[in-house]
């Protein structure tokens, strides 16, 4: 088997580093990743300007690329022929800070894991919730492994990844996985106006850290309650509670169209 890895951070990342190491027990690990921070980049693909790749040596002496561009063009770039071998697997992260609930909209990790499903690869992207820049990555890297292993057993439907968030404790400390659904996030952004030199304003988006309703079943409960939290995304976004109701809409549509 041969697994991709990517992520948002950096291709010098902590977590991106752990990961490889944990997944190169499973498969062949390629590592392709970002040369500086995407973080909340969402699914930003570059396709107004060239894409450099330059090959890399990790802090454990092994090689890897990294490209100017987003995660999503990494696993582009490897999947349509930068890496000569066909890709079995994607695998997105280890992200420093949770990804649970919308946050997978902002995500540039899930973007990573996004990009290899649209391509028709199974994926998974992995996050740990907590910024500590000291963080212990290890026991998210074993979750990985744990949830990667069997994915690759069972595999996974077409159009599905897996988003995996895990609790910042210590491996013994986390008391299972769970299969899980997205939760609702509470975001409390602000607005920063200031003044330049010359005087014209500009903006930061600011606020404190999001919060989130923590309803049972949701991946925002289970990682909450010392879970590691699994949750399988469909990119087909389709609202089918609403076709449900198609003959008003279309109605109303085909009276709206037909009084212009």
């Amino acid at each position: 088997m041969h697994i991709l890895i990517t992520n948002d951070d950096g291709v010098q990342s902590r977590g991106l580093l752990t990961l490889s190491q944990s997944l190169g027990g499973l498969a062949d690990v390629t590592v392709f990743a970002p040369s500086h921070n995407w973080s909340a980049a969402g699914h930003n693909k570059t396709m107004h300007k060239p894409l450099r790749v330059d090959e890399v040596t990790l802090a454990d002496g092994r090689a890897a690329f990294s490209s100017n561009g987003t995660p999503s063009d990494c696993v582009a770039l490897a999947t349509l022929g930068v890496v000569e071998r066909a890709v079995d697997l994607v695998v997105s992260g280890i992200n420093s800070g949770a990804n649970l609930g919308q946050d997978i909209t902002y995500s540039g990790t899930v973007a990573g894991a996004m990009e290899a499903t649209i391509a028709g690869l199974p994926a998974v992207a992995v996050s740990l919730n907590c910024h500590d820049s000291e963080a212990d990555f290890h026991p998210a890297a074993e979750a990985a492994r744990v949830v990667v292993a069997i994915a690759l057993e069972l595999g996974l439907p077409r159009g599905v990844f897996l988003n995996v968030n895990v609790p910042p404790l210590q491996l013994e400390a986390i008391r299972s996985a769970r299969l899980t659904r997205l939760g609702r996030r509470v975001y409390r952004d602000v607005l920063v106006r200031r003044l330049d030199p010359r005087g014209r304003p500009y903006y930061w988006i600011g606020g404190d850290p999001p919060s989130g309703e923590p309803d049972p079943d949701t991946d925002i409960w289970a990682v909450d309650a010392g879970f590691v939290s699994v949750t399988p995304v469909h990119m087909d976004m389709t609202a089918y509670t609403l076709l449900h109701g198609r003959e008003t809409w279309e109605t109303r549509l085909a009276e709206a169209f037909r009084a212009r």
